[in-house]
């Protein structure tokens, strides 16, 4: 159980391997987060982000297999995970991938597969989770989304629809937990600089792998429900929302 001042016992990561995941794991286990699953695709990245939170101290840190795109096993290995390790504090959905905007406008395949793993395919894995949440009576599941959900632009639409669509199914899925127990907290970061990143130019108000971590720590232990990072982009994009769309489509990339 999350203890009186908002510190979990124990974490489900899907996306296990991300940087942001492994962050957020990095400030939980030192703070009594004693048990840590991490899922993924199999690899050496979620290998070794499994060897970090043992490491940091958790007593139990194990990897399984989760793949978003295998909707029909979802289900399963939902039960599979809550039945072998028992109830989860929280669930952290850190998985995704960033695409190639040029590559996937010209490739249906490719671009449904962005969406798939990125919005459909965690959607089908949340409901299973919600639901084995909703049967302990507790439990927070905090869903990685971005500002890039909060209005689509032409350089980045394919990305930025999968993460609309998995923001709008989270505030949802949120409200039909109210008065469970169980809570959805989604946060909403600008730009980060990362692996995922890498080589492009940082978006003005960019962040870190780390300061996420930070700040889902903190809204973790506050119960928030949604989390901008940094704080500023929920001005920013309030604005940005109201832009005519004459001047939206000219936006740089």
């Amino acid at each position: 159980m999350i203890d009186a001042i908002g510190r979990p016992q124990s974490v489900l990561v899907l996306g296990g391997s991300s940087e942001i995941a492994q962050a957020i794991v990095a400030k939980l286990v030192p703070a009594r987060c004693a048990t840590v699953v991490l899922a993924g695709r199999e690899g050496p990245r979620l290998g070794e982000a499994t060897a970090r939170a043992k490491a940091a101290g958790a007593e139990v840190a194990e990897a399984v297999p989760f793949d978003a795109t295998h909707i029909d096993h979802h289900r399963a290995f939902v039960d599979e995970v809550f039945d072998r390790f028992g109830d989860f504090d929280v669930v952290i959905v850190a998985a995704g991938v960033l695409g190639d905007q040029a590559v996937d406008e010209g490739d249906p395949v490719s671009a449904a597969t962005v969406i798939t793993t990125n919005f459909t395919g965690l959607a089908s894995a949340m409901l299973a989770i919600a639901a084995r949440l909703r049967h302990q009576g507790h439990g927070r599941l905090v869903v990685l989304s971005s500002v890039a959900g909060e209005r689509a632009r032409k350089a980045n639409f394919i990305y930025g629809s999968s993460k609309a669509g998995l923001d709008a199914f989270s505030q949802g899925l949120g409200d039909s937990l109210v008065g469970t127990g169980a809570s959805v907290i989604i946060v909403r970061p600008g730009f980060v600089v990362g692996r995922m990143t890498e080589g492009m130019a940082p978006a003005p108000f960019s962040t870190t792998p780390d300061a996420v971590a930070d700040a889902v720590v903190k809204g973790i232990e506050s119960g928030a429900a949604v989390i901008y990072i940094p704080s500023i982009l929920r001005w920013v994009f309030a604005l940005m929302k109201q832009l005519p769309q004459a001047i939206w489509r000219r936006m740089p990339g």
